[in-house]
C-alpha cells in the first residue's frame, strides 16, 4: 500500500480524500494556490505545497506543477478528485511516465471516453443502448437540418468536446437545427477549442440516471448500483438521490450490466460512473461516461456501505476489489443537497465573501434512526473565493425509507447555519417540500417547469404555518420573561406576561391563548385547536430547536421588531407577535415602501466590472448590453430593461463593487 498520496484538488473533494487516506494510515500531501493558503485542506493534510496564482489556469491545472510538487513530496501516488485535471488524459500519462500510480482509469480509457463521438461508438460496439442519432461529422447547417429530418425532432445538438451544458441545443423543427447548429459550434470552439458537433435524438420526459461502477486490475467489474440525478438547472445537478425512485430491479440489473460492458470495452479500472437518459417507459439510453470519482458519489456511498475512494486507492495500488456483485445490496435510501454559493433571489447569481457563520448539523446517527453526512471543504470565518466552483458543502442524508431521507433532509437544512454570502439553502429546502418531488415524479426539466420565473422564496402549507405559529407565540413568551427581569421586576414577572396574543404570519392573523408550565406551552387557537410546544431555546439564540405537537420543528431565528424572522423549509418570514390591542394598532400603520431603484443599474453581485458599454447621454433600448461583471468565472452580461438616457456612470472597468451598488444612473 501507497505510504504517502498527493492529492491534486482543493475543496471538499480535497478533504473527502484526505480523511480516507488518513482512516487507512497514508499521509497527505495538499497543493494549493494563493486563494487558498488558509484553506480546510491544506489544514488537514500532512504536507501542502504551494504551486501558483489564483486562478486555476496558472495553479490547479498546470500539469508541470503538480509533477513537480509529486518530486518535491515524494508522493507515491496521485487522487486527482474531480474537475480540474481529473479527465485530463495527458496528465494521466505523464504520471504513468513517472512512475507515479494514478488513482483513476488508465489514460487511454480517459482518451476513450473523453470524445462523445468516439464514447458512443465504442458503447454501441459494446452492445450498450444508445440514443440514435448521426456520430458523423456535420459539414454544415444544411446538412444538419437533413440529418435531424431523418431521426426526427426533436434532436439534440451537441459539441463532440463538451461539458457543463455548453454547447448543447434542441431542436424542434428545421429553422431552429440550422440556428442551433451555428450556435453550438461557435460555442464549442471558443469553450473547448474543437468545434465538432454531433446531433441525436432528444429523449422526451428525460431522467438522468447513473451507474456506479467499479474495476480492478484483475478483470473483475461490478456496479454499485444507481443513483437518480434529475434535479438539475441549466444541465448542473442540484439534488441527487440513491436508489432511483422510477427504476425496477429489471431495468437497474439490466443498465448496470451494460454499464460494466462498457468499462470492459476500454479496459477501465478503478470508480467510474456511466451516465443514461431514461424515458417515461423506462427506455434507457448511453449519454457518456465520467472516467474519474463524481460528485454525488457519497449517496452511493450510503446506500453500499462501500468506501468509494479507499477502493480507488486500493485498486491502484494493485488490490482485487473485496467484494463479489452479489455483495452489494441497497440499503435504505440516501439524498445529497447540493450548498452553492449562489443566491436563488437573484437568478443563482454567484456569491463571494466571508462565511461570518457556518455551523453544519451534526454528522453521524440521528435521534430518528437516520444519519447525516455533509462533505465540506469551508469553516467559518473562511472566504468564498471568486476564482473557483461555488460549491460550499454536500449536506448527504440516510433512512431506511426514502420519506425517512426527505424527513432528515429537511430537518439537516433547516439546521445548517450559513450567513456572510448568498447561498441556495432556502432553494434546496423548497424542492424537499415540493408535492411532485416528493411523489418522485421528476424529470430533468423539473425546475424550468416548476420554478419558470426563478425562486423567490417558498409558501408554507397551512399545517406547517400553524405549528410555526404556535412555536413564534411560545418563543415571544420567553423573549418577553427574559426582557422583564432585564428590566429590574422580578417579582410576579408571569403577571406582566399576558397569554393572549395575535401571531401574523404569511399574511394571516392567528389568535391565541397561552398555558404555560415546566415541560412547555399548550397554545391554543381561537378555532379551538391546541398546539403542544416544548423548547429549551433562548432569546439571542440564531438557531430553534423546538418539538411541536411530537415532532421535531427547526428554525433559524432573528429579532426584528415586534417579532422575529423566521426561515425554514425553504420559506423567509417576517412574523409578529403582538398583544390584541397591539395587533389591532398594528392595523393602522402605514406600510413602508422599499426605495426606488428603477433608474440605476445595479450590480447584481459581488464582483469585478470588466467592461461598461456606455457613456453619459447615450440613449439606450430594451435588451442592449451595459456592462459586464465577472464573478467565480462566470461572466455577466448586465442589459437594459427598458428604453432610457444614461444620466452618469458611477462605476468603470476594473472596480470590484458589493452587491447593489449602482454602475450607471438614469435620466
Amino acid at each position: 500500500m501507497f505510504k504517502k498520496i498527493l492529492i491534486a484538488n482543493r475543496g471538499e473533494i480535497a478533504c473527502r480524500v484526505i480523511k480516507t487516506a488518513r482512516k487507512m494510515g497514508i499521509k497527505t500531501v495538499a497543493v494549493y494556490s494563493d486563494a487558498d493558503r488558509g484553506a480546510l485542506h491544506v489544514k488537514m493534510a500532512d504536507e501542502a505545497v504551494h504551486i501558483g496564482a489564483s486562478p486555476a489556469a496558472q495553479s490547479y491545472i498546470m500539469i508541470d506543477k503538480i509533477m513537480a510538487a509529486i518530486k518535491a513530496t515524494g508522493a507515491e501516488a496521485v487522487h486527482p478528485g474531480y474537475g480540474f485535471l481529473s479527465e485530463n488524459m495527458n496528465f494521466a500519462a505523464a504520471l504513468e511516465a513517472a512512475g507515479v500510480a494514478f488513482i483513476g482509469p488508465p489514460s487511454s480509457a480517459i482518451e476513450a471516453m473523453g470524445d462523445k463521438i468516439t464514447s458512443k461508438k465504442i458503447a454501441q460496439k459494446a452492445g450498450v443502448s444508445t440514443v440514435p442519432g448521426h456520430m458523423g461529422l456535420i459539414a454544415d447547417a444544411d446538412e444538419a437540418v437533413k440529418i435531424a429530418t431523418q431521426i426526427g425532432y426533436p434532436v439534440m445538438i451537441k459539441a463532440s468536446a463538451g461539458g457543463g451544458g455548453k454547447g448543447m441545443r434542441i431542436a424542434w423543427n428545421d429553422a431552429e437545427a440550422r440556428e442551433g447548429f451555428g450556435s453550438s459550434k461557435n460555442e464549442a470552439a471558443a469553450s473547448f477549442g474543437d468545434d465538432r458537433i454531433f446531433i441525436e435524438k432528444f429523449v422526451t420526459q428525460p431522467r438522468h440516471i447513473e451507474i456506479q461502477i467499479l474495476a480492478d486490475q484483475h478483470g473483475n467489474i461490478l456496479y454499485l448500483h444507481e443513483r437518480e440525478c434529475s434535479i438539475q438547472r441549466r444541465n448542473q445537478k442540484v439534488i441527487e438521490e440513491a436508489p432511483s425512485p422510477f427504476l425496477d430491479e429489471a431495468t437497474r440489473k439490466s443498465m448496470g450490466e451494460q454499464a460494466c460492458a462498457l468499462a470492459r470495452a476500454v479496459g477501465y479500472t478503478s470508480a467510474g460512473t456511466v451516465e443514461f437518459i431514461v424515458d417515461g417507459a423506462r427506455n434507457f439510453y448511453f449519454l457518456e461516461m465520467n472516467t474519474r470519482l463524481q460528485v454525488e458519489h457519497p449517496v452511493t456511498e450510503l446506500i453500499t456501505g462501500v468506501d468509494l475512494v479507499e477502493q480507488m486507492i486500493r485498486v491502484a495500488a494493485g488490490e482485487k476489489l473485496p467484494f463479489a456483485q452479489s455483495d452489494l445490496k441497497i440499503n435504505g435510501w440516501a439524498m445529497e443537497s447540493r450548498l452553492y454559493a449562489e443566491d436563488p433571489y437573484r437568478n443563482f447569481l454567484p456569491s463571494i465573501g466571508r462565511l461570518t457563520r457556518y455551523r453544519p448539523p451534526v454528522e453521524g446517527a440521528t435521534a430518528t434512526g437516520g444519519i447525516v453526512r455533509n462533505d465540506t471543504g469551508v469553516f467559518e470565518g473562511g472566504e468564498i473565493s471568486m476564482f473557483y466552483d461555488p460549491m460550499i458543502a454536500k449536506l448527504c442524508t440516510w433512512a431506511p425509507t426514502r420519506t425517512g431521507a426527505i424527513d432528515e433532509m429537511r430537518l439537516a437544512l433547516d439546521t445548517f447555519e450559513v450567513e456572510g454570502i448568498g447561498h441556495n439553502l432556502p432553494f434546496v429546502g423548497a424542492v424537499m417540500d415540493h408535492p411532485r418531488f416528493i411523489s418522485g415524479n421528476i424529470t430533468t426539466a423539473f425546475i424550468a417547469e416548476e420554478y419558470p420565473e426563478g425562486f423567490q422564496g417558498a409558501t408554507l402549507d397551512e399545517g406547517t404555518i400553524v405549528r410555526v405559529a404556535a412555536a413564534a407565540a411560545a418563543m415571544n413568551r420567553v423573549a418577553e420573561i427574559r426582557r422583564t427581569k432585564v428590566s429590574g421586576t422580578m417579582d410576579n414577572h408571569e403577571r406582566r406576561v399576558g397569554d393572549d396574543w395575535v401571531v401574523t404570519l404569511q399574511g394571516a392573523e392567528h389568535t391565541v391563548k397561552i398555558a404555560a408550565d415546566h415541560d412547555g406551552s399548550s397554545v391554543h387557537f381561537a378555532g379551538g385547536l391546541v398546539v403542544r410546544v416544548a423548547s429549551d431555546w433562548t432569546p439571542g439564540q440564531p438557531l430553534a430547536k423546538l418539538v411541536v405537537d411530537g415532532s421535531p420543528l427547526v428554525m433559524k431565528v432573528a429579532k426584528i421588531s415586534g417579532g422575529f424572522r423566521l426561515r425554514l423549509r425553504g420559506a423567509d418570514l417576517k412574523c409578529h407577535v403582538r398583544t390584541p390591542r397591539q395587533a389591532e394598532l398594528a392595523k393602522l400603520m402605514l406600510e413602508k415602501t422599499p426605495p426606488d431603484t428603477s433608474k440605476f443599474l445595479l450590480c447584481p453581485m459581488p464582483g469585478l466590472v470588466t467592461n461598461v458599454m456606455v457613456a453619459a447621454g447615450d440613449e439606450v433600448q430594451e435588451g442592449q448590453a451595459l456592462a459586464t461583471v465577472e464573478a467565480m468565472k462566470m461572466e455577466n452580461i448586465l442589459k437594459a430593461e427598458r428604453k432610457g438616457v444614461v444620466k452618469a456612470v458611477r462605476a468603470s472597468a476594473g472596480a470590484s463593487l458589493k452587491v447593489d451598488e449602482v454602475i450607471l444612473e438614469f435620466e
